[in-house]
C-alpha cells in the first residue's frame, strides 16, 4: 500500500509568521493537532498543540505577540505519497512523530499521515507496532 492510500488529503499550512492564536483557532476549526508551517512556499517545521502549551503558554512568553516561527518544532519530517506505507511507518517509529506531512514529487504538501491513518489503514499487528514504538516516553 502507498501512502496517499492511507493519508487525509488536503493537510492545511500556514506561514510562520502567522500569530499562534491564528493556529491555535485554525487547529480548532479543523479538529486537528498539528499544523505544517511554510515560509517561501517550502515547509519549515510542525506547530502542535504540544508546542502552544509548552513552549508558549507554560514558557511564560507574551502569548499575544508569538508567532509560530517562535515556538514552532523546526526540521521538516515528511514521506512522499509515492512511498510505500511501511516506509512512511518506520520513520514515525524512529522519530517518534504522530503526525507525518505527505509530499508529492514537487515537494508541495497533499496530504498528512497520522496515527488514526495507520490503525484504519495498516494490518493490526502493523498498526500496534507503531502505535506502540511512537508513544513509548522518550529517553
Amino acid at each position: 500500500m502507498k501512502v496517499k492510500d492511507a493519508m487525509h488529503r488536503g493537510a492545511e499550512w500556514v506561514d510562520s509568521a502567522t500569530p499562534v492564536s491564528k493556529v491555535a483557532k485554525l487547529m480548532q476549526q479543523l479538529d486537528v493537532g498539528a499544523i505544517p508551517i511554510g515560509e517561501n512556499d517550502r515547509l519549515v517545521g510542525m506547530l502542535t498543540d504540544r508546542d502552544i502549551a509548552c513552549r508558549g503558554v507554560a514558557g511564560s512568553k507574551d502569548f499575544s505577540t508569538l508567532t509560530a516561527r517562535d515556538i514552532m518544532s523546526e526540521g521538516i519530517v515528511y514521506c512522499s505519497e509515492a512511498e510505500d506505507l511501511a516506509d512512511a511507518l518506520r520513520i514515525m517509529e524512529q522519530k517518534k512523530i504522530r503526525r507525518l506531512p505527505v509530499l508529492n514529487e514537487n515537494k508541495r504538501i497533499v496530504g498528512m499521515l497520522s496515527l488514526g491513518d495507520v490503525s484504519h489503514a495498516a494490518s493490526r499487528e502493523l498498526a500496534g507496532e507503531v502505535m506502540a514504538a511512537v508513544s513509548a516516553h522518550h529517553v
